[in-house]
């Protein structure tokens, strides 16, 4: 399938883009210190929708909320604020919120499962997470990991909000809400929320990778009987964590070694295919085999 370009009209590197729950919009973030929303092709036309302004630094990140929620990007700055956008009108959009919990650059952000309610998690360089919680009056709740990765919290995830071998309609739902984060510490770290306090959810942090880990993704579980989180690192690996029952170890086994720093791991919608955006220019798709082997199935060459 031919790769197609879009025009965000950024005027610096861009370090993320995000596609909304329809597939209709594109917003991008960039060291330019602005968001640009931009229409997705259709045939070869992509034409700019919004920018927006707020943020003082480079922006890392954008994630659309789910639209449940009505129109809603939250926004990561390297000047330590996480801005929650609102559009109100079409096209026009709103600071909503904005969050200064955190003491330098913020790194990752991640929406919650939308069964949990309009929550963001934080992950920052000051080495804490924090979490926001839209309550129903409009305000906002606040929880914090501190020194959750004491040199720096890289990338935040959030775990489905159903436990592994559930399945829709089984009776009661009891929502899971768990986070994973990656550090300059070369750990993945799992944390649940207990009685209101987040916790680790293992006994320490999962050590694989030999340098920092640029990026963690929690699975889709889809009623399959495991936990499943891959991490990528500075070191050139891919890790795909698994683990079974609640309280069991969480096992690594290594993707691959890309040989050049890993950036980005993106899972796909049903959880058995996992892109690999690595710093030797390509996107690579993986697949588990039957025998637990990950196979490479494809390769996209920049455009």
């Amino acid at each position: 399938m031919p790769g197609q370009k879009i025009e965000t009209g950024h005027t610096d590197t861009i370090h993320d883009v995000s596609m909304d729950y329809y597939g209709k919009r594109v917003a991008s973030a960039s060291s330019d210190a602005t968001i640009r929303i931009t229409s997705a092709p259709t045939g070869s036309n992509s034409h700019p929708l919004a920018t927006l302004t707020g943020h003082y630094g480079p922006v890392w990140q954008v994630a659309w909320a789910h639209p449940k929620f009505g129109s809603v990007l939250a926004s990561c700055s390297y000047d330590g604020s996480v801005i929650v956008w609102k559009e109100s009108h079409s096209n026009e959009w709103t600071q909503a919120h904005t969050f200064t919990s955190h003491k330098s650059s913020v790194n990752s952000i991640s929406w919650a499962p939308h069964e949990l309610g309009l929550c963001l998690a934080c992950g920052s360089s000051d080495g804490s997470i924090s979490v926001h919680t839209a309550r129903s009056d409009g305000g906002w709740d606040t929880s914090m990991i501190d020194q959750a990765h004491p040199v720096g919290v890289n990338s935040v995830t959030w775990a489905p909000s159903m436990a592994p071998g559930e399945l829709i309609g089984s009776g009661e739902f009891d929502p899971v809400q768990k986070l994973a984060s990656g550090g300059y510490d070369n750990l993945v770290k799992v944390w649940k929320l207990t009685d209101g306090v987040w916790k680790m959810d293992c006994v320490s942090g999962l050590k694989m990778h030999s340098d920092l880990v640029r990026d963690v993704a929690w699975a889709p579980n889809l009623g399959l009987p495991k936990s499943t989180i891959a991490s990528c690192s500075q070191d050139g690996t891919v890790v795909v964590w698994s683990v079974g029952k609640e309280g069991e170890e969480w096992k690594g086994q290594v993707l691959n070694d890309f040989k050049a720093p890993v950036w980005r791991v993106s899972w796909s919608l049903t959880g058995n295919l996992l892109a690999v955006a690595s710093g030797d220019n390509n996107v690579t798709l993986w697949k588990e085999a039957v025998d637990g082997e990950w196979q490479q199935i494809s390769v996209e060459m920049p455009l």
